[in-house]
C-alpha cells in the first residue's frame, strides 16, 4: 500500500507522531519501518533521503519502491507501534535550500545563457550539481546567470507547490516538460520558474540565503555546474575569506592587491628556479668530471663505483647520462633512503659490457629489479644500511665474469 508522503504538503513539519504500521528485514539485512504517513523525504528525484529518529532509533537511510510505499532503515528494533518522529533539520532545511536553488539557477541560466538544465544532483556533503546541454569547446561565462539568480533570491518570491492534471500541462508553463503523468507536483517560482518537482523546497526563495557557483567542467556535451547555497554558500564564503585574509598578512598587503603580491612571487620564484637549474646543470658537470677523474682502471676498463645518499634517483639518472658516452666508463652509481636502494649503471658503446646485465647480476643480492639497455639501465630494491654499505663488494667479480 502506498505510503502518504505528507512532506508535499508540509515541508517545514519535522516532529510529528509515527504510526508503525510493519516491520520489515531488507535484502541487506538491515531492520526497516513502514509508516501508513510520513514527513520524512525518501531518496529520489536527485535528491537524497532525510535522516532522523523514530522514539530511540536511528533513521539511516529512508527508501520508497516502486508501488509508493516508504521504508525508514532504521539502526535498531522499534517495539511500539507509536512513537515520536524527528528529522534532522539542518539536513532537511540544506536540501530545501539547495533544490530551491536548483530550480532558481536552472531558470536563471536559462533566461540569461539560453542553457537548458538537463539533470540535477541535489548534494549537501558535496557540491550540488546541474548539467547544462553546451555542445562545443568555447569558455561560457555564467556570471549572468549567478547574478540573475541572486537577484530573484533577494526579491523574496514566493515558492508554491500545488498539484495539476495531465489536461493542465499544456497550460502551465513549465520549463521543462513533465517526465510523469497523472496527478504532477508542480514548483512555482513566482512568474519565474515552472518546474514538474517531488522535492522539498523552500517557501521563499529569501530563505535559499544565496546561490554560488564554485566550479565548471566540460563533460562532452555538458557543462556541469557545481554549486553551493544557504549555510553552505556562507561557509564557503567564511572559509574563503579567512584564507584570503590570513594569505594577505602573509604577503603583507590588501586582500584586493593579493593575486598582483602573488603574481610577483610566482615570477621570482620562476626567475630563481631557472638560477637553481643552471647552477645544477653545472654542478652536474663538475661531478660528473670528479667521478671520471676519480675512475679505478680496471683492465681497459675504467670503473666508477659510488655510493651516493644524497642524490634522488632521477639525480642519479641525469648524472649516469653525462657518463654514458665517455670512452672507456663503466659507471654503477647508487643511493638509499632508509628503505630502499636505487641503483643506475651506464656502459659506454666500446666497453664490451651491457649495462642491463651488470644491474640484474648487482641486484640479485637483495632480489631488486630494474631495467634498461646496453648503455643504460635503471633498478633498486629493499635493502638495510648494513647492506648498502657493503653493496658493491662484489662489483669487480660481476664485471670480470660478464666480460669473461
Amino acid at each position: 500500500m502506498p505510503t502518504e508522503l505528507a512532506y508535499h504538503d508540509n515541508p517545514t513539519c519535522l516532529e510529528f507522531d509515527a504510526e508503525i504500521s510493519a516491520r520489515v528485514v531488507l535484502p541487506d539485512g538491515r531492520r526497516g519501518v513502514v509508516l501508513p504517513r510520513t514527513f520524512f523525504f525518501p531518496t529520489g528525484g536527485g535528491q537524497e533521503h532525510d535522516t532522523g529518529t523514530l522514539g530511540d532509533a536511528r533513521v539511516t537511510e529512508v527508501i520508497i519502491d516502486d508501488a509508493g510505499m516508504v521504508t525508514h532503515v532504521v539502526d535498531r528494533p522499534i517495539l511500539e507501534n507509536r512513537v515520536a518522529a524527528k528529522i534532522d533539520r539542518a539536513r532537511r532545511v540544506a536540501f530545501m535550500q539547495h533544490h530551491s536553488a536548483q530550480h532558481v539557477l536552472s531558470a536563471a541560466l536559462d533566461h540569461a545563457l539560453g542553457l537548458e538544465t538537463v539533470s540535477a544532483n541535489i548534494n549537501i556533503a558535496n557540491p550540488a550539481t546541474i548539467d547544462l546541454a553546451a555542445s562545443g569547446h568555447a569558455e561560457i561565462d555564467l556570471t549572468p546567470g549567478e547574478n540573475l539568480a541572486n537577484a530573484i533570491v533577494c526579491e523574496d518570491r514566493p515558492i508554491q507547490a500545488y498539484w495539476i492534471t495531465d489536461a493542465q500541462v499544456a497550460t502551465t508553463p513549465f520549463r521543462r516538460p513533465p517526465k510523469v503523468s497523472g496527478a504532477i507536483r508542480v514548483i512555482a517560482i513566482a512568474t519565474f520558474d515552472y518546474s514538474a518537482c517531488g522535492g522539498t523546497h523552500c517557501a521563499r526563495t529569501g530563505m535559499i540565503g544565496a546561490i554560488k557557483i564554485v566550479r565548471v567542467e566540460r563533460r562532452v556535451e555538458k557543462l556541469r555546474v557545481h554549486f553551493v547555497a544557504g549555510a553552505r554558500a556562507f561557509a564557503l564564503f567564511q572559509t574563503e575569506h579567512a584564507l584570503v585574509s590570513a594569505l594577505a598578512r602573509q604577503f603583507d598587503t590588501h586582500p584586493d592587491a593579493l593575486l598582483d603580491a602573488i603574481t610577483r612571487q610566482s615570477d621570482a620564484l620562476r626567475a630563481a628556479q631557472k638560477q637553481l637549474d643552471a647552477l645544477r646543470e653545472l654542478q652536474s658537470q663538475v661531478e660528473a668530471q670528479q667521478l671520471i677523474a676519480r675512475a679505478e682502471v680496471f683492465g681497459t676498463l675504467r670503473l666508477i663505483v659510488a655510493p651516493l645518499a644524497d642524490k634522488s634517483a632521477q639525480e642519479l639518472r641525469a648524472l649516469a647520462m653525462r657518463l654514458q658516452n665517455v670512452p672507456g666508463i663503466v659507471a654503477l652509481l647508487a643511493t638509499f633512503d632508509g628503505a630502499k636502494l636505487s641503483l643506475v649503471v651506464t656502459c659506454a658503446s666500446d666497453t664490451g659490457v651491457r649495462a642491463n646485465d651488470l644491474l640484474r647480476r648487482q641486484l640479485a643480492p637483495i632480489n631488486g629489479r630494474g631495467g634498461g639497455d646496453a648503455k643504460l639501465a635503471q633498478g633498486g630494491g629493499a635493502t638495510s644500511a648494513e647492506q648498502f654499505t657493503t653493496f658493491f663488494a662484489d662489483t669487480r667479480e660481476h664485471l670480470r665474469t660478464l666480460r669473461g
